[in-house]
């Protein structure tokens, strides 16, 4: 064969292979639409502050060519033109070279799943672009952009920040039953000689009873006051004869009864009938005041105390007992001076209420004169309004007063939270750690500190720790911007709020969510109405839908720009009456 024959055939055989080589990527670029391409989710989701989703392509007999290389990038493109390139996927043909997923001649497919990347705001209004580049040898062909998906669902943006902080809760009362009232009893103690239950006058004069009987005196009409009744129990020391000493116990209770019923007597006021009966009296005795004698006894620096306690434990007849005792002699001699005089006793309490302050009251004094309040009542003060302002002077008086009990420290803490002063906040709720450790409300509220710092690790620790429904709620405010939504549900408990209704719609239980919207307290707001419109857009109701958005944005016209870009209401977009609302 001669070399001009050699020649032609060369260029004739390099011709062919070109032609091939550019016939394959021909056919391919001609056949692209016959790839089938599916995404999802479609549209894409937010899913705790992220975005992902997978693309799924099938390619069918005869359509990738056997040395092709298909590069194949997904973009995100967003309304205003920004893009955003994801990790490209390379598919090679069954005989090219170079790495990547093989597909056959015969057919095959792709499944590709994006990696996990941050939503932004203009994420919502945007498209997923497949863009493929082919290639063979040192050809290529750009095939046209497909659209796959048009914007991504953020709806769990809607999510309200109302954590529910937790206040150290006030004991006061002045609504009646358990607790209404405070405990104004009064006591005092008359003494007698031994073997004797008459009266000395002395006793009606000491200082203990003389305080007793002021406080009769200057309270018994006093309408702040409630008087319950008299309580006289009398006691006989044990080194008497049993049977004489419960008939002791019972005369001194008698003599006792009488000289407290002549000093109420004195008041002549025919209305005040309060302790001139005896039969408000009511009496209890001790014939063998055993209990009394130890617990003096072990309160005493005699010397043999602790042989005297031997006694007391090792004999239970109480004949036996005492002439054990009376077995030392000197000892005895002390005993007789020193401790059981002071239990030839009757002691006398007056059961009294102090009526509580009225709301009104508690309110003005915790203005104009907070120290004047009990630490219960100033407490009380603060949940008496719903002015932040008030709160926080109320909580800075009660904390400089009552600095030692935290939940001053703490429910200051939650009323400078309100005002977003976090850094006070933060001072005043570590100074009730100081004085509460391991308290639920503090590590609560400590949580929602975290919050604002955006820390949420650290307040799902400390929400969890706390235990409480409120911290639970919180949790279930968490568990919504994570993207836990059957978690939020539960944890977000029986609460009727709009977080609730945001929580079950996220978990695709918009019946819930319609119901718990309409029971709630924020039913009116225009967030609540606008996620109503989203609830009902996800029904299909778009009348609804649209009267829902419309009232939206009759309260706050914000709601018009949003909903231009919320893919909730893609199928609405080409409903006249929707589009003539946004524009």
């Amino acid at each position: 064969m001669n070399s001009k024959l050699l020649c032609t055939i060369g260029i004739s055989v390099s011709a062919a292979l070109v032609l091939t080589n550019c016939d394959g990527l021909g056919k391919m670029a001609k056949k692209q639409k016959e790839i089938q391409y599916t995404v999802t989710p479609n549209p894409l989701e937010m899913i705790g502050d992220s975005v992902q989703f997978n693309v799924a392509a099938k390619f069918g007999p005869k359509l990738f060519a056997k040395k092709a290389i298909l590069t194949i990038t997904p973009v995100l493109v967003n309304a205003g033109g920004g893009e955003k390139a994801l990790k490209p996927v390379t598919l090679v043909g069954e005989k090219a070279t170079g790495s990547g997923q093989k597909i056959p001649y015969d057919g095959g497919s792709l499944n590709y799943a994006s990696e996990k990347f941050p939503f932004e705001n203009g994420m919502r209004n945007s498209r997923v672009e497949l863009r493929a580049v082919a290639q063979m040898k040192s050809k290529s062909k750009s095939f046209d952009p497909v659209t796959l998906a048009d914007g991504t669902q953020a709806t769990a943006l809607l999510v309200r920040s109302d954590e529910k902080p937790m206040l150290g809760k006030s004991t006061f009362n002045n609504k009646g039953g358990v607790g209404s009232g405070e405990n104004a009893n009064v006591s005092t103690r008359i003494y007698y000689l031994i073997n004797q239950s008459n009266v000395r006058p002395a006793e009606m004069t000491s200082g203990e009873t003389k305080a007793f009987k002021d406080f009769v005196s200057k309270n018994l009409a006093n309408p702040d006051y409630e008087f319950k009744g008299i309580s006289v129990s009398a006691y006989a020391s044990p080194d008497g004869e049993t049977d004489k000493n419960e008939n002791l116990a019972k005369d001194r209770a008698k003599s006792a009864s009488a000289a407290l019923m002549s000093e109420f007597q004195k008041n002549k006021d025919k209305k005040i009938t309060f302790g001139k009966t005896k039969e408000q009296f009511v009496v209890a005795t001790t014939r063998e005041d055993w209990e009394g004698f130890k617990k003096a006894m072990e309160q005493s620096t005699m010397a043999d105390k602790d042989l005297i306690l031997r006694v007391l434990t090792m004999y239970s007849d109480a004949d036996q007992r005492r002439k054990e005792i009376k077995n030392l002699s000197k000892t005895y001699v002390e005993l007789a001076d020193k401790v059981l005089p002071k239990l030839r006793r009757s002691e006398i309490t007056l059961n009294a209420t102090k009526k509580p302050r009225t709301d009104e009251q508690v309110s003005r004094l915790a203005l104009s004169y907070p120290d004047s309040l009990s630490v219960e009542e100033i407490l009380y003060a603060g949940t008496l309004t719903n002015d932040v302002n008030t709160q926080v002077q109320i909580y800075q008086s009660a904390e400089k007063k009552y600095g030692d009990d935290w939940r001053t420290s703490n429910n200051l803490g939650c009323a400078l939270l309100a005002q977003n002063k976090v850094s006070e906040a933060a001072e005043a709720f570590k100074r009730a750690e100081a004085n509460g450790k391991e308290q639920p409300a503090i590590s609560n509220n400590m949580g929602i500190l975290e919050i604002q710092n955006g820390n949420r690790a650290a307040a799902a620790e400390l929400y969890k720790k706390a235990g409480s429904e409120e911290s639970n709620y919180n949790t279930g405010i968490l568990d919504i911007r994570n993207g836990k939504y059957g978690d939020a549900v539960q944890n977000l408990g029986s609460y009727k709020t709009h977080n609730k209704a945001l929580a079950q719609l996220l978990s695709g239980d918009a019946g819930s969510a319609k119901t718990t919207l309409e029971a709630s307290d924020e039913k009116d707001a225009a967030y609540a109405a606008y996620l109503k419109a989203v609830v009902f857009a996800r029904q299909g109701n778009s009348s609804e839908a649209i009267n829902s958005l419309k009232a939206a944005i009759e309260k706050d016209n914000a709601y018009k720009t949003y909903a231009k870009d919320d893919i909730e209401f893609v199928k609405m977009r080409s409903d006249s009456n929707f589009t003539s609302l946004l524009n």
